[in-house]
């Protein structure tokens, strides 16, 4: 047989001669420059071996150095000054800071001995969780709900725009919501001054420690919301149409196909979204308290971020303030644990699989 014959012959017909075809074509490259070597899977273990991969894909890893660098500068290089959490620091030891923490004396666990034992401490720390509690009761179903909206909008046009309209906030400082808010919920606001002009009392709801909890959360909402429904919308578009249809068939009206199709398809992001959530718990939004703190009090403003920052940072306490940052990342480090085991448990994959 020549040749062209082994090329083109049926593979049916000449099984000999479409292996040896196949092994000629397999040792040609790619479109993308590999050759079918590297593609080969190991024959024992059915896995593509490490350098194979990395020869194939080296062109994608070389896109992600960039990233990774950034990660190890500002992430991972900086968890080596935890270090200053055991010792006294005092950072004009040198003006070189890793000769300064080299030079500090250490006083093993005193620091957090005082973080543990200072009432303003725990005192943030209920503040903290009072917080969170209300954003995962109150924010966190509203972007799902948003993107069940979105959703049953049918014409491209309307939903692009509500789209938009939803995302836009996102990319507002927070010194811009802030003020939004204070022109209409504040003492000098337009629902005040409206009030005023009709013979009632105003008030001034930026500055009551009263509502001060609710008030955050509300702010949170508006910004953030609209931009937490990108990923449920991208969920969403991954649930095969034809459930729905043979849902419809069976007599299942709307709701009965959003409780039985449409949820069942969003509970795996869900899961995870509530996992990462849990674990930033101690991170309520440092940015956003430190601007309203003046006007509602310490008392009703503070939080974790904002107490190692006044007590640690503002003080020039390292020390003190690498105390309490390590305690919030061991505890947020427990509560990623203590949720991913729930998603275990619900039989979710979580951030990790079992």
């Amino acid at each position: 047989m020549t040749t062209l014959d082994t090329e083109t012959a049926d593979p049916a017909a000449e099984p000999g001669a479409d292996r040896g075809g196949l092994r000629r074509r397999a040792r040609r490259p790619g479109p993308d420059g590999a050759r079918g070597r590297d593609r080969r899977p190991d024959r024992r273990t059915g896995r593509v071996p490490l350098g194979r991969r990395f020869r194939r894909d080296r062109t994608l890893l070389l896109m992600t150095v960039p990233a990774l660098l950034l990660v190890l500068v500002f992430h991972y290089i900086p968890i080596l000054g935890n270090v200053v959490a055991f010792q006294d620091y005092d950072p004009y030891v040198s003006t070189n800071g890793v000769t300064a923490m080299l030079e500090s004396p250490w006083v093993g666990l005193a620091q957090f001995e005082r973080v543990l034992s200072d009432p303003g401490f725990r005192h943030a720390v209920e503040n903290t969780f009072v917080l969170f509690l209300l954003q995962l009761l109150l924010f966190f179903p509203v972007p799902i709900a948003l993107a069940l909206l979105v959703d049953s909008v049918l014409r491209p046009g309307v939903r692009a725009v509500v789209q938009a309209v939803l995302y836009l906030p996102h990319f507002f400082s927070w010194v811009l919501v802030v003020t939004v808010f204070q022109q209409i919920l504040g003492g000098a606001g337009i629902i005040a001054q409206t009030l005023r002009e009709h013979g009632h009392e105003g008030f001034d709801l930026m500055t009551d420690p009263e509502v001060f909890k609710f008030l955050v959360t509300a702010e949170g909402i508006w910004k953030d919301a609209g931009w937490g429904v990108i990923v449920f919308l991208a969920a969403l578009a991954a649930v095969d149409q034809d459930l729905y249809e043979a849902a419809a068939m069976d007599g299942a009206g709307r709701w009965r196909r959003m409780w039985h199709v449409t949820l069942p398809a969003l509970r795996p992001v869900i899961a995870l979204l509530l996992v990462l959530r849990v674990g930033d718990a101690l991170t309520v939004g440092f940015e956003q308290l430190l601007l309203q703190r003046d006007a509602v009090g310490p008392g009703a403003a503070e939080v974790l971020d904002t107490f190692v920052w006044w007590t640690g940072l503002r003080s020039q306490d390292f020390s003190y303030a690498a105390a309490a940052g390590l305690i919030k990342g061991v505890v947020g480090l427990v509560l990623v644990l203590s949720a991913n085991k729930a998603a275990h448990l619900m039989g979710e994959q979580g951030v990790y699989r079992k």
